[in-house]
Parts: C-alpha cells; sequence; structure tokens
C-alpha cells in the first residue's frame, strides 16, 4: 500500500527540527495569538495530540481499532486547557518535546502493519497517519508570524 503520509512526516518532522534548532528563546515567548498563546505553547500544542495519537495508536494494536472517543469533545477547550501548561514549562523544554513526540509517533506509524493501516483508514480520519499536515499547518503560521515581526 502507498503510504504518503510517512514521507509527509517526515518532511515535516525534519522542518520542526530545523525550526526548533533556530527558533530564539525570545521568540518562544512571543505572543502569537490573542487568547495568550505563545510559540512555545503552539509546540506543546503539537506535542500533544502527536503524543495522543502515539497513544491511540498504541491501544488499538493492543485492543482494537475504534473510533475514537474524542469525537464530539470541545478542541478548543483542551488547547486553552493545555495552553495553562505548556505556559509554566521552559520553552526550549516544549520545543524539544515537540521534535521527541514527532519523531516516535513518525516512527510508530511507519512500522504499523498494513491490516492495522486499513482498519485505521477505515476510520475515515486522515490526521491519524498524517501527521505532517498538523505540523505544516502551525509551522506555516509560525513562519508568517516572524516574518511580520521582522519588518
Amino acid at each position: 500500500m502507498d503510504k504518503p503520509w510517512t514521507t509527509k512526516n517526515k518532511e515535516w518532522r525534519e522542518k520542526l527540527q530545523k525550526f526548533v534548532n533556530k527558533v530564539t528563546d525570545n521568540e518562544l515567548q512571543l505572543v502569537i495569538y490573542k487568547e495568550g498563546w505563545t510559540i512555545a505553547v503552539m509546540l506543546g500544542h503539537l506535542v500533544f495530540w502527536d503524543e495522543r495519537r502515539l497513544a491511540l495508536i498504541k491501544s488499538w494494536e493492543k485492543n482494537g481499532v475504534e473510533p475514537s472517543d474524542i469525537v464530539g469533545i470541545d478542541m478548543n477547550t483542551i488547547n486553552d486547557a493545555l495552553m495553562a501548561i505548556f505556559l509554566t514549562m521552559p520553552h526550549r523544554k516544549v520545543a524539544e518535546l515537540a521534535v521527541s513526540a514527532a519523531e516516535k509517533v513518525d516512527k510508530k506509524i511507519a512500522s504499523l502493519p498494513e491490516d492495522l493501516i486499513q482498519k485505521i483508514n477505515a476510520l475515515d480520519d486522515p490526521h491519524v497517519l498524517d501527521r505532517g499536515h498538523h505540523r505544516q499547518m502551525h509551522l506555516d503560521e509560525i513562519e508568517a508570524f516572524l516574518k511580520t515581526r521582522k519588518r
């Protein structure tokens, strides 16, 4: 089976690594959204959702694939609650965790057997296996934000 997400995951994990290597500690503290999200919080957001997908996949390996119980939960509330946690952590550590979480979930996804991939794909949730899309979306937002600050 063609696994286009593997290439995309790797591409955006490497871009995430490059970004984390070049972003300054001061930039990590910049508020990107009026709700108080800093760049570090945005990276923490990536940590959580990659770690959540990893936990979900491990559960499916053990217990069988079924729809996630997160459907219908207010994602904004989850993200806002996470913001409070990530703001208390050292920003550089959060940035490093984003790369670590991406590496772990990408490795797990790349190793999945074909039968499990088919069951996961049957759920019709493309973001389970395609983690690159989420990273791309947020890294593009961060890069655009930083460009406006440098003018």
